[in-house]
């Protein structure tokens, strides 16, 4: 299974993800002293000599599972059809409650247990964070995330940047250089991954990011598509259940 062919991967049993991810707490003040102290001796050899951990936070602490938190889940699928699938669905996870959010993933994702996990980066950022986040929260982890004691090759996770790198570890290539360089809409809209803590915790704007992740899902399928020298999925191919 982990070393099929992108052209022999079955397109109905991929399930496209992406997550959106906000520091804990909004700012360094807030968290406990304890936690400040753990930030610190964490981000230590991370920073430069001129920042200060308190500095350093809002940049960093929205990445590190042991400091943020998931907002909002996208996944995406082609429903069955013969010949190859053209209707796609994506549905939102969004609970004001991280663990109500991972528990309803959680939930389905165990229907989707036999299926290939697919995000850009996803080997690095999207799978372990979510794993992190899932123990953290005590709940049980879905076999599609479960690693432990697996072979790389016996894990069929499916990273679109991973499959742009052809072996080559030296740089990064995000999803909207190759959705440009595809011809492929931009997956962005009025914000980035940046803006996405300020929209959270400034805002209260859930609704802003899950249309945001949202866009990021279909670029990830479409972007797939392309490699596999498939027509891309068109406005009208697709629709959103947040």
């Amino acid at each position: 299974m982990g070393a099929a062919s992108i052209q022999s991967i079955d397109l109905s049993q991929v399930l496209f993800l992406d997550i959106e991810t906000v520091p804990c707490q909004a700012t360094y003040a807030d968290l406990e002293p304890e936690w400040q102290q753990l930030w610190s001796e964490k981000t230590r050899w991370q920073r430069k000599d001129d920042v200060s951990a308190e500095d350093y936070y809002p940049q960093r602490a929205g990445v590190m599972a042991e400091f943020s938190k998931v907002v909002c889940i996208c996944a995406g699928y082609f429903e069955r059809s013969e010949g190859t699938p053209r209707s796609f669905r994506i549905k939102a996870y969004r609970e004001e409650d991280e663990r109500d959010l991972l528990e309803a993933f959680c939930a389905d994702l165990e229907r989707f247990s036999d299926w290939r996990l697919c995000a850009h980066n996803g080997k690095e950022f999207d799978f372990p964070f979510l794993a992190r986040r899932i123990l953290v929260h005590r709940l049980p982890l879905p076999r599609a995330l479960d690693t432990a004691g697996r072979k790389p090759w016996e894990i069929p996770h499916l990273d679109t940047l991973e499959l742009w790198k052809f072996g080559d570890f030296k740089h990064y290539t995000s999803l909207k250089l190759l959705a440009r360089l595809f011809g492929l809409p931009s997956p962005k809209g009025d914000i980035d991954g940046s803006q996405v803590q300020e929209v959270y915790y400034g805002e209260g704007d859930l609704d802003r990011i899950v249309e945001y992740c949202a866009q990021d899902v279909l670029c990830l399928a479409r972007l797939f598509q392309a490699f596999r020298g498939e027509k891309p999925l068109e406005e009208d191919e697709w629709s959103l259940k947040a």
